[in-house]
């Protein structure tokens, strides 16, 4: 059927054969990624429309606020990219949203380059069809963090890698390192990314070739300098972000186990949809498997190492060292599978197979947008997020107008709850500073005497015991202060939804007070327990 289909197509069948004519020409894969990231993009703006943006993304913005080479929660590529972001773009929901969705658009297009290494025409477009069936590019990126910042950066060092590796050239060399740096900038876990490069390496016939080359040592080299400004920040600073990171360090044998099992179900679930699909397309062919195996050419065979390290490396760690893994810590990594799978059938695809495997990604996107995004949205207005998000931009408004009532200036520091004042300082048309270190983010520790001087105020929901005491330390030390309460509702078109109460902490500047200083000096070291 998928022959007779290729050789005399229905009607409606032939824009899509046009369509994958263009591969090769240049402008398919662009359109089919510019598509991709409107449409999904929409959705977001849809299904959150009554919403505030996610914490992980207010966060992301909050960092990139001062610029640094490191931060002491995570290291500072997503703030990087957030604060550039939006010294273009408005501040707004569907900017960020927009945002998010162009890195994995990027993801797309470098992934795209890895395959086109390999094979040509439309199996290139089946690759990125089955990957836009994972959540990876749509649900995992929509939420900005350390982790969707990766996906975009580890298609892209290992297109870099199998380059240099093959041409063994000073260009792709050079690549390797700059990738490998911005990927361990991104987050630490991009190590078994950079290991399993180098694990790769050794394990292909043409190590000898390589490694007598000057490729693999211009790229450490390389690699090194490029992430030297922050390791002098992380010498110069205690290394807090190591820290943050081995917190996740701190399970036994039982439970290293069951990570484990966690990790490897969650990305067998995640590429379940794509697995599916591959099954009806191969059909009978999936038998000639080994034999495809088998004859694997040298730079898929380089990438199936690269793609086993991603897994095995992080496996092993967590064996040994009692690591929490989560699976979405790996999902950018996912193309890697997809890849080989495609890219090593020695049989053709009929383009029969790439149209439907296009239909069924159409339609998934189209129900998402047009049904399961305005449900999403309602069903949020009435019951509300566990963070809180109905209520940011209200929050943030209500505590902005009262703080002008009480003081006539505008609002230069805001903390308590993170997620409202991460999303106060977004929302705020004052943008005041979070103003607590994230190197004491967890420790609620009492604001300065200087810092209440100078003006200062915080937000928490009704409810969250641990941030009201702390409210009534930072009134005892304040000494002159506003507390009050106020309720929110959420809106959604016009429609009213749940509601919840905020209660709101001002402490008015003093008259010979100082403007309100940057968030790094916004907070002391100092601690005080609820006992």
């Amino acid at each position: 059927m998928a022959e007779r289909s290729d050789r005399a197509p229905a009607r409606w069948r032939r824009p899509f054969l046009r369509w994958l004519d263009g591969v090769e020409a240049g402008w398919a894969v662009p359109l089919l990624i510019a598509c991709f990231v409107a449409i999904w993009t929409l959705y977001l703006a849809i299904a959150y429309a009554g919403g505030g943006l996610h914490p992980d993304t207010l966060e992301a913005w909050t960092l990139g606020r001062n610029f640094a080479f490191g931060y002491p929660k995570h290291p500072p590529l997503m703030g990087w990219i957030a604060a550039s972001w939006t010294s273009v773009f408005p501040l707004s929901d569907w900017s960020l949203q927009l945002m998010a969705m162009v890195n994995a658009g990027l993801a797309l297009v470098f992934v795209d380059c890895v395959a086109r290494q390999f094979v040509t025409g439309h199996k290139r477009i089946l690759v990125l069809l089955l990957l836009m069936l994972t959540p990876a590019y749509q649900f995992h990126a929509q939420r900005f963090n350390a982790n969707s910042v990766l996906l975009a950066i580890w298609p892209l060092a290992t297109w870099c890698f199998l380059r240099a590796f093959e041409t063994r050239s000073v260009f792709w060399a050079v690549a390797v390192g700059c990738t490998t740096a911005l990927a361990m900038v991104g987050k630490y876990y991009s190590i078994f990314l950079v290991s399993s490069f180098a694990f790769a390496a050794l394990a292909h016939p043409a190590r000898r070739a390589y490694f007598a080359s000057a490729s693999p040592w211009i790229s450490v080299v390389t690699g090194l300098a490029t992430l030297s400004p922050h390791i002098y920040w992380l010498a110069t600073t205690g290394a807090s972000t190591f820290t943050y990171a081995l917190n996740h360090a701190n399970g036994n044998a039982v439970s290293s186990l069951g990570e484990v099992k966690n990790f490897l179900l969650g990305l067998v679930a995640a590429s379940s949809v794509a697995g599916v699909i591959w099954v009806f397309v191969a059909g009978r062919r999936l038998k000639q498997f080994p034999a495809d195996f088998a004859a694997m050419s040298p730079g898929l065979r380089l990438l199936f190492y690269v793609a086993i390290g991603t897994i095995a490396l992080p496996v092993l760690t967590s064996l040994a060292m009692g690591t929490d893994l989560p699976s979405l810590w790996a999902l950018q990594g996912l193309f890697l599978f997809v890849v080989l799978v495609v890219c090593g059938a020695r049989y053709p695809i009929e383009r029969f197979y790439t149209v439907n495997a296009t239909i069924i990604v159409m339609g998934v996107a189209l129900v998402s947008v047009l049904v399961a995004a305005p449900i999403h949205a309602v069903y949020r207005n009435i019951d509300g997020y566990e963070e809180g998000r109905n209520f940011y931009a209200q929050a943030a408004s209500e505590l902005t107008r009262q703080w002008h009532e009480e003081t006539g200036e505008p609002l230069g520091a805001v903390s308590g709850d993170d997620s409202l004042a991460f999303a106060t300082a977004f929302y705020s048309p004052d943008h005041p500073h979070y103003a607590r270190p994230f190197e004491h983010q967890y420790h609620w520790g009492l604001p300065r005497k200087a810092t209440l001087d100078r003006g200062w105020a915080a937000l928490c929901f009704e409810g969250q015991d641990y941030c009201g005491r702390w409210m009534e330390w930072v009134s005892a030390r304040a000494g002159h202060f506003v507390r009050r309460e106020f309720t929110v509702r959420a809106s959604l078109w016009g429609r009213p939804g749940v509601s919840r109460k905020v209660i709101m902490l001002l402490v008015p500047p003093q008259a010979n007070g100082a403007p309100p200083r940057s968030a790094a000096q916004d907070f002391s070291a100092s601690k005080r327990s609820p006992e």
